[in-house]
């Protein structure tokens, strides 16, 4: 189950985007690019959850903020796939939510066939080359929540996963902030990505799941290293669980700082 978006080294002209396709499996809906790999799901009747267990731990960052400032914080995500993080921090969050996706279609489809809202005051989808658009001058600093699943239609590795990426990444986030990318735990790129990471955020802000059973590991650096003790953590994954019905409690047995990681 994988990411949404572009090319390794180069981005992929608008002619070689992949076609997207949708199908159905009793309550949940996919989106795919051209493959039958999954790019992203939705609940049929209930659209602003989020499905996918390795897309819920890209909300992980809660564990950092205080649950009632969260209304009040800007999300951005690059890659908006089946919009599912989209619209969780637009919808359930109440957050100023921002996304970057290259593909015309995959924007299309989340609007006919996976619910995601008209773009207003809080909402805007920007089509664009989302490793480009971090780079611009109005994004520095501007956001709290990065949320970063960039994979084309082989879903083979991040098509943007260099140190300097990352540190572009790293940029647009306040001092608060927070990113969190979908790599493959299993994949032998993940290393290489997580040094990447390490190498832009610095290793004492980087904190790591174990994969999933499909192989997906989320990782999350902070903008501004923190070690809440597990107390504090645990009464923050209590809380979260309890306002947006995700499963925090849970994710304190399988996510540790990198520098734990032996």
């Amino acid at each position: 189950m994988r990411g949404a978006a572009r090319t390794r080294a180069t981005v992929q002209s608008r002619a070689q985007l992949p076609e997207v396709t949708i199908s159905e499996d009793g309550e949940v809906r996919f989106l795919h690019l051209g493959t039958e790999w999954i790019q992203g799901s939705m609940l049929i009747d209930s659209p602003f959850d989020i499905e996918l267990e390795y897309v819920q731990r890209m909300m992980a960052w809660l564990l950092f903020v205080d649950p009632d400032t969260v209304p009040k914080r800007r999300a951005l995500q690059l890659g908006l796939g089946s919009a599912a993080l989209t619209k969780f921090c637009y919808k359930k969050l109440r957050m100023d939510t921002t996304t970057f996706e290259i593909n015309p279609q995959v924007l299309a489809v989340c609007r006919q066939w996976f619910k995601l809202p008209a773009d207003g005051p809080r909402l805007r989808v920007v089509l664009g080359d989302a490793g480009e658009a971090i780079r611009q001058p109005e994004h520095a600093a501007r956001y709290d929540a990065l949320q970063v699943d960039l994979y084309d239609h082989e879903a083979a590795a991040p098509v943007l996963d260099s140190a300097d990426f990352y540190r572009d990444c790293r940029g647009v986030l306040t001092d608060e902030g927070a990113m969190t990318v979908n790599l493959f735990g299993r994949d032998a790129s993940y290393e290489a990505s997580l040094r990447s990471i390490c190498e832009a955020f610095g290793d004492e802000s980087v904190w790591a799941f174990r994969p999933t059973r499909e192989g997906n590991t989320i990782v999350l650096a902070l903008r501004t290293p923190q070690h809440p003790t597990r107390m504090a953590l645990l009464e923050r994954a209590e809380e979260i669980q309890t306002r947006w019905n995700l499963p925090a409690v849970k994710w304190l047995r399988l996510f540790k700082p990198v520098l734990a990681k032996t």
